[in-house]
């Protein structure tokens, strides 16, 4: 089962960090997220915290705690919140001498990429339609290789196209482009895993083309979260002063 430890041992605390948001429907799908993630984790301690706007706040959450703990960004790609501001939130406030752990984000991952499929067939569309052309929308990062990683994804799709919120291309950018290869019909898939401002801006900005829903409280997302939390607590132990090399 996800997130079982081996006989003998304390599990470690599942410590699952969102960014947080001034929108409150953020912070409650991440609330139903963690109730999934806690449902298929019978008997798992998962203390989820924040790093801004919502609390608790990451560095309360690691401070209250006497125990080995894994921290797993509820991020889709490894950008600065991922590489740089967790890490160090983590080496703060973590007791001298504690394994606080921290995993990779949850992106890439096919897995999610199928639910950002399954979020799109509300729409009655899927990739490989005719005609259709797909934008697969996420937030954006300064830090380019986070947003080459959506470009990596959307290739599994055919005629499809990579957009960012907060970089380029942006919306109107990725439709332009996919007009340009055939594409008669447009549709938008979510790569945010949260609703909020941003995917608001995708709305805006698509030009009346249907936008699919945030991935959200999926189980299929809760089972990377644990993915992630596994595979990070049954790595040998760490030194104290590593945590800001442990996301990749």
């Amino acid at each position: 089962m996800p997130g079982r430890e081996a006989p003998g041992r304390e599990a470690p605390v599942l410590v699952p960090v969102a960014h947080g948001s001034r929108d409150p429907r953020s912070a409650s799908t991440i609330a139903a997220l963690v109730d999934v993630v806690r449902s298929r984790a019978p008997g798992l301690d998962v203390r989820p915290a924040f790093l801004d706007f919502d609390h608790p706040r990451l560095d309360d959450v690691l401070a209250a705690l006497d125990r080995p703990a894994v921290v797993v960004p509820l991020l889709l790609g490894a950008a600065y919140h991922a590489r740089v501001d967790i890490p160090v939130v983590v080496e703060q406030s973590r007791r001298p001498g504690q394994d606080v752990r921290v995993s990779d984000v949850l992106g890439p991952d096919p897995a999610l990429l199928d639910v950002a499929a399954q979020r799109l067939a509300r729409l009655g569309v899927a990739p490989g339609d005719p005609g259709l052309g797909i934008v697969l929308a996420g937030t954006g990062s300064s830090h380019a290789a986070a947003n080459a990683t959506v470009d990596d994804l959307v290739r599994r799709w055919p005629l499809a196209a990579a957009a960012f919120a907060t970089a380029e291309p942006d919306v109107p950018a990725a439709i332009a482009g996919l007009r340009r290869r055939g594409a008669r019909r447009i549709a938008v898939a979510s790569w945010f895993l949260a609703p909020g401002r941003l995917l608001d801006r995708v709305h805006a900005r698509a030009a009346g083309a249907p936008v699919a829903e945030a991935l959200g409280a999926h189980p299929a997302v809760a089972d990377v979260v644990l993915s992630r939390y596994r595979t990070a607590a049954t790595r040998p132990a760490i030194e104290a002063g590593t945590a800001l090399a442990e996301i990749t």
